[in-house]
C-alpha cells in the first residue's frame, strides 16, 4: 500500500486547523453567527459560499473553518427531522392527552429538543423517545406502562454482575480478575454508487488498544481486503486499521477486519481515607487537569456549579462521588445528536440537562479538571450480552490507586450496598472494547478531509479523493463471539 507523506503532513495540518480552536476561524464565522443563531441555515450558507468564492485573500484556516460550517449545519438538518405531529404522536403512545402547553414547558425546561430551521420547528430525531429518559414524571408514567405490558427495559443485571466482581475480588485478593475473551468480526459497508467506480475508498476501523492492564492478547486474525495499516499504539491515541478498495458501478463496497483480544474487570477497593495528595507539579498532574477546548472548557457557568457541588470538599475521590452524584441526577442518559454538530459539549450537557455517555463522561471530566482531579477520556464498545453498544467513559487518577475507570452513564446502582452502589465509579465490568485514550486525536494514516465524528472513533471514517463520506453513505456492523464461558 502506497503512502504519499507529504500529503499526510497536509492532511495533519489540516486536521489540527479544523479541529484546534483557532481566533482567526473565529473571526471568520463571526459575521455569519447571527444568521445561524436565527436558525437561517440557508441564508447563512449562502453567505459563507459567497465569502468563500469571493475573498481571494481568506486565510486557509478560515477557509477551512467556512467549509465545515456549511457541512455542519446539514449534518444539523439531518439530526432535526421530526415534526411536532410526529413528536406528539409518539408521546401520545404514554400520554394520551398531551396538550399544547405541556410540549412549550418540556421545550423550555430542554426535555424536548427542537429548533427552528429555515423558520421550520424542527424536532431532534430522538426527542420523543427522550422526552421518557429525561423529565422524571414522564419516566414514571412509561416505567408504569410498560411494567403493565410486560417491556423488559434491560436484561443485564448490573448490580449482580458488580456484586459479583466485588465478593470474587475479595475473595482472590486480585484487582483484576474475570477474564472475559472476545473475537470481533466488524464490517463497513460502503453504499452501491456513494463513491464513482474505479474511485479508491479509504476506511478507517476500531482496532484494540494495547498496554492496558484491563486489555491484553491482542490478536488480528484477518482482514478483507488483505492489505491494511495498523496505526502505532503510542503515537495515535484513536487506534484505527486502515484499507482501501476500488468501487465498483452499482455494488457495494465491504471492509471487515476479525480480531480478538482478553478484557479484564476491576475492582479497586477505594477508601477515602488512603486518597492522597497529588503532585501538582508532576507533568500528570499539569496534564489531565488542563482545559482541552473546545469541549472542555471552564466556563463562568460550570465555575459556579462546580461551587456549589464541592462545598468546600477537599478529598479527591470525595469531590469526584458529589461530581458524579450531582450529574447522575441533573444531566440523565438520553439519545444524542452527532457530537460535531456541537461546539462545547460539557457546556451543551450542562445548558440542556442530558446526554448520551460521551457527553456526560465530557461534562464529568469538565468539572473533575476544574476541581484538580486528573482524567482522561477513553471509550470503545460495551459488549455485554444482548446490550452491546458504542460506549465512552473515562479514567480518573487517585493516589494510590493509579487510573480506575468511571462510567457515569451507568450511574448510581440501585443497591443497598454502598460498594455496589457506586461500584461505576472506580470499578468496572470485563465487556469493555477499549480503542481510544482521548478525544479528537489524528487518524493513521492522515485522514484529508474532515471526519464525520469529529471527537469520538467508533462506527469508522470513510473518504474518497472528492471528499469525506458521512454516516448516510455507509453502513457499519459487528458480531461477537463470547469465547470465555
Amino acid at each position: 500500500m502506497r503512502i504519499n507523506f507529504s500529503l499526510m503532513v497536509f492532511a495533519a495540518t489540516l486536521f489540527a486547523v479544523v479541529y484546534s480552536a483557532h481566533s482567526s476561524a473565529e473571526d471568520a464565522l463571526y459575521k455569519f453567527k447571527s444568521l445561524i443563531d436565527q436558525g437561517e441555515f440557508t441564508e447563512a450558507q449562502k453567505a459563507m459560499r459567497l465569502e468563500l468564492a469571493t475573498n481571494q485573500v481568506l486565510p486557509a484556516a478560515d477557509r477551512l473553518a467556512l467549509e465545515f460550517e456549511i457541512e455542519r449545519l446539514d449534518r444539523i438538518r439531518k439530526d432535526f427531522t421530526r415534526s411536532e405531529e410526529q413528536v406528539v404522536q409518539y408521546i401520545r403512545t404514554y400520554i394520551p392527552q398531551v396538550t399544547e402547553s405541556d410540549l412549550r414547558r418540556w421545550e423550555k425546561e430542554k426535555s424536548l429538543e427542537c429548533m427552528t430551521i429555515d423558520g421550520v420547528k424542527r424536532y431532534f430525531s430522538q426527542a420523543g423517545p427522550n422526552l421518557f429518559r429525561i423529565d422524571w414524571q414522564a419516566r414514571a408514567i412509561k416505567a408504569s406502562y410498560d411494567k403493565k405490558h410486560g417491556v423488559i427495559s434491560s436484561r443485564f443485571n448490573y448490580e449482580k454482575e458488580a456484586a459479583q466482581i466485588i465478593a470474587a475480588s475479595e475473595r482472590q485478593g486480585e484487582r483484576r480478575l474475570a477474564p472475559h475473551r472476545f473475537r470481533i468480526t466488524y464490517t463497513l459497508t460502503v453504499h452501491p454508487d456513494a463513491v464513482p467506480a474505479g474511485e479508491t475508498i479509504r476506511v478507517w476501523l476500531p482496532y484494540p488498544r494495547e498496554d492496558h492492564p484491563r486489555q491484553t492478547s491482542i490478536q488480528l486474525f484477518h482482514t478483507s481486503p488483505e492489505r491494511h495499516l495498523v496505526s502505532d499504539n503510542d503515537a495515535f491515541l484513536q487506534r484505527s486499521l486502515y484499507m482501501e478498495q476500488i468501487a465498483h458501478a452499482g455494488e457495494p463496497t465491504l471492509f471487515v477486519c476479525s480480531l480478538g483480544f482478553t478484557s479484564f474487570a476491576e475492582y479497586s477497593a477505594i477508601d477515602p481515607a488512603n486518597v492522597q495528595p497529588y503532585d501538582v507539579q508532576s507533568a500528570l498532574y499539569q496534564q489531565y487537569t488542563r482545559e482541552q477546548p473546545p469541549h472542555i472548557v471552564f466556563t463562568p457557568e460550570l465555575r459556579q456549579v462546580s461551587e456549589q457541588i464541592i462545598a468546600g470538599e477537599t478529598n479527591p475521590y470525595l469531590k469526584a462521588k458529589r461530581i458524579f452524584e450531582w450529574i447522575d441526577g441533573w444531566a440523565p442518559w438520553a439519545r444524542a445528536r452527532e457530537y460535531s454538530t456541537i461546539d462545547n459539549i460539557s457546556r451543551y450537557a450542562y445548558e440542556n440537562k442530558h446526554g448520551d455517555c460521551g457527553i456526560q463522561t465530557l461534562l464529568f471530566m469538565t468539572l473533575a479538571r476544574l476541581n484538580g482531579i486528573p482524567v482522561h477520556w477513553q471509550s470503545g464498545f460495551d459488549l455485554k450480552p444482548g446490550e452491546d453498544n458504542l460506549h465512552d467513559w473515562c479514567e480518573m487518577y487517585l493516589e494510590p490507586y493509579g487510573w480506575v475507570l468511571v462510567d457515569q452513564s451507568y450511574g448510581i446502582k440501585n443497591s443497598k450496598d454502598e460498594r455496589v452502589k457506586w461500584f461505576c465509579l472506580g470499578n468496572t465490568d470485563p465487556y469493555r472494547w477499549i480503542v481510544n485514550d482521548d478525544f479528537s486525536q489524528p487518524l493513521y494514516p492522515a485522514k484529508i478531509f474532515p471526519r464525520s465524528e469529529t471527537v469520538d472513533f467508533q462506527r469508522g471514517e470513510v473518504e474518497w479523493r472528492g471528499g469525506n463520506l458521512y454516516f448516510d453513505a455507509w453502513d457499519y456492523d459487528y458480531h461477537i463471539d463470547y469465547l470465555t464461558e
